[in-house]
């Protein structure tokens, strides 16, 4: 699975999501009906400071990061596996560090990010897997993880994407980090309905607990 996201198939997806960070928003009114700077600032706001350290898990070509840089954050990390992406993320942002690794192998100390986010990784991570991703994500942050992807309530459910099986999944993401993690505590969660169908996305922040471990 690392192969085909790292290759053409990953390009292409790449290719496919070259919008730039100001016409994200608007992506997120069509589907949602709201804006992704909106949604950052309901969550992060009164509890994340400008000056923490952030990284993006899974940050493709940077606009997520763009839009926080843009909302006053300073200390901005992300990793991709994908050598295409990584360059283009590098050529349209400045004071961002991104660099080339795994989400399975996130090179960073322990507690090293104040906040560790994703958007739209976890479900392209196979449930096989998604306990070393969740372990990984965890092991960085000394304080929040946050989350926006697909959802569903119950169970584990692979979807075919573009004609190919077991490159996406829908689950209860933030369930799954609470069943394995007993110190997490769910600070904040919304559920987001697809406009045009009844599909849903959930955004989620969770906060470590110290007294529990």
């Amino acid at each position: 699975m690392r192969k085909t996201w790292s290759g053409k198939f990953g390009r292409e997806y790449t290719n496919r999501n070259l919008a730039p960070a100001n016409k994200v928003n608007h992506l997120y009114i069509d589907n949602y009906g709201v804006s992704r700077e909106t949604l950052n600032k309901e969550f992060l706001k009164n509890r994340v400071e400008k000056s923490d350290r952030i990284l993006e898990v899974g940050c493709n070509i940077g606009n997520q990061l763009l839009l926080l840089q843009k909302a006053g954050y300073r200390d901005l990390w992300g990793i991709d596996l994908q050598d295409y992406a990584i360059e283009i993320a590098k050529k349209k942002t400045k004071g961002i560090n991104i660099i080339k690794a795994s989400a399975n192998d996130v090179p960073f100390k322990n507690d090293y990010f104040d906040l560790v986010f994703t958007s739209g990784l976890l479900i392209h991570i196979s449930p096989k897997n998604i306990k070393k991703a969740l372990d990984e994500i965890y092991r960085c942050t000394n304080s929040y993880i946050w989350g926006l992807e697909y959802y569903l309530q119950k169970g584990y459910r692979m979807v075919n994407y573009r004609g190919e099986n077991n490159l996406l999944w829908k689950t209860n993401f933030p369930k799954l980090f609470l069943g394995q993690f007993p110190n997490l505590e769910l600070i904040h969660k919304k559920i987001l309905n697809y406009n045009d169908n009844d599909n849903q996305d959930i955004m989620y922040l969770l906060k470590k607990n110290r007294k529990g471990g």
